[in-house]
């Protein structure tokens, strides 16, 4: 199960919870918070799923390569 492979959606997920989550945690808001009022509802994910996406940023293999970013730029209303 190493050897998992991740696609451009989950690097978009990834990339997209962690600018969120970014975004909310600068105004003090605690992680609990920012999960059950702006990704849950957006994504549906876990409490779980959503710790274990924010650990995922800091793994390079889930940085979305520079000529992928431009097809895939879109906002989600906040």
């Amino acid at each position: 199960m190493a050897n998992v492979r991740r696609g451009l959606s989950y690097q978009k997920r990834v990339a997209d919870i962690n600018r969120i989550y970014d975004a909310h945690v600068k105004e003090g808001l605690p992680n609990r918070e920012i999960w059950r009022r702006f990704i849950y509802p957006i994504y549906g994910i876990s409490e779980r799923t959503f710790y274990n996406l924010l650990k995922a940023i800091s793994d390079p293999k889930n940085d979305l390569p520079e000529d992928t970013q431009l097809l895939i730029q879109f906002e989600w209303p906040s």
